[in-house]
């Protein structure tokens, strides 16, 4: 069961969720990470937008502490140091998924269409495939 591939929805911030649409930003930071293994990461561009804009696959997740994340991807986080730090303020390790292919979808989706009582994810959500098919 252990390779059976799953999708989960991550939350970002506008910003951050146009920055990987436009191959801006390369990596994306997470305190807490998946225990599944994932295929696709949808992105739930967070208020005020509320839609999933895209997706993306990745090539691997780096973990270590935010010191050595830094480091390792300041250049393609697409997030400056002190915002960065304030993120993981009072956390020892975190991830870093590097974003290997990104589809920005023509038409924003709605998650309430497909997903019944969907909320937010305050981090991330597991999907079942075949509802964004």
């Amino acid at each position: 069961m252990k390779d059976t591939l799953t999708d989960v929805i991550l939350s970002i911030k506008p910003v951050y969720a146009n920055a990987i649409l436009e191959g801006v930003k390369t990596v994306e930071f997470r305190k807490r990470i998946f225990k599944k293994n994932v295929d696709k990461i949808f992105i739930y561009s967070s208020s005020p937008i509320k839609m999933i804009v895209g997706y993306f696959t990745f090539s691997n997740i780096v973990e270590d502490t935010p010191e050595n994340l830094w480091k390792i991807f300041h250049q393609v986080g697409g997030i400056n140091k002190d915002d960065f730090f304030e993120y993981y303020k009072e956390t020892e390790k975190g991830f870093g998924i590097v974003i290997k292919e990104v589809v920005k979808f023509e038409a924003e989706k709605d998650p309430m269409e497909f997903i019944e009582n969907f909320t937010a994810p305050q981090s991330y959500v597991y999907l079942e495939r075949e509802l964004l098919n």
